[in-house]
Order: structure tokens, then sequence, then C-alpha cells
């Protein structure tokens, strides 16, 4: 008795497959990013469409968008993620060497972010604007690489306290030549990157309690550390700053990896972290032996107040990484309904996915409203305008807190809506899922950033007017955005025990400021489903809870990263 043939390639077709999400311009296609820059870079129609600088800008952020939709950078993601950092403490004839080596890809995605000017937010009128977007877009190939490109642009405002020092090395840290390896002392490449090291063992956030010594030498400015950091991301980079305590407290210093004569400092890599994710960055515990070399920055005893302009601006990034993280999850989401069909339609026509589409919509887009507007108040400080300056001190922290929390449930929502094929590494939803929470640990947890809120309304009554005439110039657009703010005073006017409810005002300042960008910037429907469901009730306690009146359809059409 014979069996009937095999007819296996009958069963392999592929149908209802949606194709990759690839080779589309991550700039173009993001209307909500798009049109934000516009805003604030004055080229809007509300400005005339004309900014000083902006074109070269925008043709900037359009070919750095078409690079990070690409295949190649997509791919360059994955094996930087597939191929993590290893250890290399010693060369092959013993010598320490205290290296961490990566995968080529790795490498790619940083040369791409340094020749962007992603290290660099002094240059142009609108240079913040220009780099957070940018940020934002390159995020999205691959977040890890991220870490150094962040550190390196947060290094420059922690060195103008020592003028000597910023005037050396800020044109090598704001350079668009990417020079790995440490193969010569910093001052002698055309390009350097920094990182940073603040957390011990047994301080984590509590700095004020890291044990780290730091001895005075003969010369002037040079001190010998001694002790441990628990977490240093990316200890390939040339320069680190950290923090230690001198004989008048705790102090900020520039430890290089290499030193002016060519030698090593000693930099000694204890072991690399087994992390959730950000499997493509290093993070290590490092030690320094006694004779490790440290140049101050700033007076001693002034080291948190020092190192705080960098924190201020890798807060900004952990905003703008969440922010970048929501909006491919998203891409993706949109993506895959816009292709699936499922009970005879498409599922981003299904009225319930398109309520989740909506609401993850309507999420994404005010996270990159207030990161676009926290990147237009950083120029503005930076150019001079107190209210600005102000504005960030209150309107950081909420943000730093807000956004980072809103990513992990987001992504998971996102990964859901792609069934199982969500929940498999190749669809690069678990990437995003895993790299989600970490903006909300990196650069003070939600509970530093709350409590750090509290203390700019106690401490500098300024911040607080700024963030009331920044809110009030949307006044009457909106009922339940009026409403919002007058509960916030509310909430303001009651301080008893006001530290335990330190999240709740975090959170209902970024909502009130984000629900006033929206109403003066976006489109009705984006502007309207926010109000009605994060300021006005009528939201549930999931996705896809958007109220009966949100036009669904002009949201998801908003988001759609590529033609349906």
């Amino acid at each position: 008795m014979s069996l009937p043939p095999v007819r296996s390639a009958a069963t392999q077709q592929v149908t209802n497959q949606p194709p990759p999400l690839t080779d589309y311009n991550a700039f173009t296609t993001d209307a909500a990013l798009r049109e934000g820059v516009a805003h604030w870079l004055g080229t809007g129609p509300e400005n005339g469409g004309a900014g000083h600088g902006a074109a070269e800008v925008l043709s900037g952020l359009t070919e750095l968008g078409r690079a990070a939709g690409s295949a190649e950078a997509q791919e360059w993601g994955r094996l930087a993620n597939a191929h993590p950092p290893v250890l290399r403490t010693h060369d092959r004839y013993g010598h320490r060497i205290d290296e961490a080596e990566f995968h080529p890809a790795w490498h790619r995605l940083l040369d791409r972010a340094v020749s962007a000017g992603l290290t660099d937010a002094g240059s142009g009128p609108h240079g913040q604007v220009r780099r957070t977007a940018g940020f934002f877009l390159w995020s999205q190939a691959e977040a890890g690489h991220g870490c150094p490109v962040s550190m390196t642009h947060a290094a420059v405002p922690a060195l103008r306290a020592e003028p000597e020092l910023a005037a050396r090395y800020r044109p090598l840290l704001a350079s668009r030549s990417y020079s790995p390896g440490l193969d010569r002392p910093a001052g002698a490449k055309p390009g350097i990157l920094a990182g940073m090291g603040m957390t011990e063992k047994q301080g984590g956030s509590d700095v004020r309690a890291n044990t780290t010594r730091a001895e005075p030498l003969a010369e002037p400015g040079g001190y010998a550390l001694t002790g441990h950091k628990w977490f240093c991301s990316a200890p390939m980079c040339d320069l680190f700053l950290v923090l230690a305590q001198a004989p008048d407290g705790l102090t900020c210093f520039l430890v290089p990896r290499v030193l002016d004569d060519g030698s090593r400092n000693p930099f000694r890599i204890q072991r690399l972290k087994d992390k959730l994710g950000n499997r493509s960055n290093a993070s290590a515990e490092i030690e320094f032996d006694g004779t490790t070399w440290a140049r101050r920055v700033g007076p001693e005893g002034r080291g948190v107040a020092t190192i705080i302009e960098m924190v201020a601006a890798t807060r900004l990034d952990c905003v703008t990484g969440s922010a970048a993280v929501m909006r491919q999850a998203l891409a993706q989401a949109v993506h895959h309904c816009t292709h699936r069909r499922a009970f005879g339609a498409p599922l981003d026509r299904q009225p319930l996915m398109r309520n989740v589409l909506a609401d993850l919509a309507v999420e994404s887009e005010a996270a990159t409203a207030l990161m676009l507007r926290l990147a237009a108040a950083w120029d503005g400080a930076a150019a001079g305008r107190a209210q600005d300056r102000h504005l960030l001190r209150l309107a950081l922290p909420a943000a730093k807190y807000w956004v980072t929390k809103r990513c992990t449930p987001l992504v998971a929502e996102a990964l859901e809506c792609l069934g199982g094929n969500g929940y498999v590494e190749d669809s690069g939803m678990p990437r995003l899922l895993r790299e989600s929470p970490l903006n909300s640990i990196w650069e003070g947890s939600g509970n530093v950033q709350a409590l750090d809120l509290l203390r700019a309304l106690r401490n500098e009554p300024p911040a607080l007017n700024a963030y009331l005439t920044e809110v009030g110039q949307a006044a009457g657009a909106d009922h339940r955005l009026d409403a919002a703010i007058k509960d916030l005073l509310a909430l303001l006017s009651d301080l008893d025990g006001i530290e335990s409810r330190a999240r709740l005002l975090a959170e209902r300042f970024a909502l009130v400021l984000q629900g006033a960008l929206l109403v003066q910037h976006a489109p009705a429907a984006v502007a309207d489903a926010f109000c009605a469901s994060r300021l006005g009730g009528e939201w549930g306690t999931a996705f896809g809870t958007l109220p009966a009146g949100a036009d669904l359809a002009a949201l998801v059409d908003r988001a759609r990263p590529a033609a349906g």
C-alpha cells in the first residue's frame, strides 16, 4: 500500500502576514514629530513658514529619519543586541586592559549618531530641538547605544564649572567624528565620548552616602581616587564624571581612561551587568585602586550641584528615549494591524482594535509634544530666557516621572496588537518591552523625580509661576483642561502630607502640561481625545477605552508610519 505524495509546498504558502516595516522615513511619516519640530523651529504656518537655520535642520532630520527606518539600521540594532559586549580584563600577555568588546553593529550605530550631531546641542539657534528630534529618531533604530550619546552631550554643562576643562574638551565632545578605542589620550583624538559614575552599592540614589575617597595630589586640581561604582554605563568611553568624597565633602571629578602620557589610568572593570534589557550597552562595576588619577570639576563639597547639570540633560534624554520607544511600538502595532486581516476586514478597521490603536496614538503624541516643549525650553534657557529656565525646573522632573512611567504599559499593549507574533523575538517587540522600564530607573527613579518636583515647589517659587504661565496660554480652549488646572491648584493648596502624594502631583503636572500643549498645537481630534480621557475622566483603566465621541479613524491614520 502506497501513501499519497506529500504536498508540503502548499502548506508553506505565507498569507495574511504583514510585510516588515522597513525602508520608511521615521521623520516624514511621523506627523506629531514633524509638525512639532516645525512649530518650535518657527517654520509652522502660524509663524509664516520661516525659521533661521530651519531648512538645514529639517533636511538633516529627514535624512536621519530615512536611515532610522532602513532595513540596514534595523539589522544593526538586532545584531548589537544579539551579540552583547564582552568584558576583556587582560590582554594575551597578562596586562590589565579593562575593555568592553562590542559587535561591529554597535560601532556603526554610534558612528551614525555622532556624525548626525546627537552629542551636540550647542550648535545653532535650535540646537536642542534639532538634537532631541534626532535622538528620538535614531533611538527607534536601537536604544542601547543612546546611553553614551546622551552622557557625552550632557557632560558639557557640567564641565562649565571648570572653564579650562570645558575649553579643552567641549569641541571633542561635540565633534561629529566617532573615534572608538583606548589607544591614545582623549586630547589626541578627533572626537571623544563621556560617561558618568555616581551610584555605589550602599547608596543608590542617595549619592551623599558615597564612600569613594579623593586624596589631593601635589599638582593643582589633581586627586587620587579609591573606591567603587556600582553602575558605570558604557565603560569604553574616554572620560568619566564621577562623585567622590574630598576633604571638604562630596565633589565632582573628571576621570580619563587614558592619561596624557598614553598610559592607562587604573579603572578596574570588575564585571558587566546582566541586565533585563539595554543589552547592546555595557553597564559595569568599576574600582578605583588608590592610584586612579582624577581632575576636580568645580569646588570641593559642590559635587551634586556640579554634576546636576549633567543629570538634568540626561533626564531630558530619558523622556526622549521613552517617547522614542513608545513611537516605535505604536508604529509597529499600526503597521501590523493595517496589513493583517481578521473576520473579513483589516484589523485597523475593526472598531475595538481601532480604539486600542487610537488610544496608543494619543499617548505617544502627548509624550512627543512634551518632549519637544522641553527641548525648546532648553534652547530658550541657553539663550537667557528666565521663563524657560524656570519652566524646566518643574516640567522636567514631572515629564521624566510620567512619560517614562507610561512607556511600559504602552509597549505591552502594542505588543498584544501583534498577538503571538509580538511575543516572538523576530518581531522586535520583546526587545522594546525589555527596554521600556529602563528610563524610569535611570537618572533617578519615580520617587526621586516626584520628590525633586516638591523641592522645586518649595524652594523656587518662580518655577511654579513659569509653569502656570505656560499652561495658562491654553486657558479657555477646553473646559476639561480648565477644570484640571483648577484641580491642580486645589491639590497645591493642601500641603499636609504632600510627600506621600508626590507621585500624584507629578502626574497631574505632566498631564495638564500635555493637555495645554495639545490644545494649542495638535489637531482637534488629538486634543479632544486627550482632554476627554486623560483630564475629563471619560476613560477606563486600560488602553482601548476612549469615549464614543473620539475620532478614532483620524487618530489611527495620523499615527500610520507608512501607506496602508
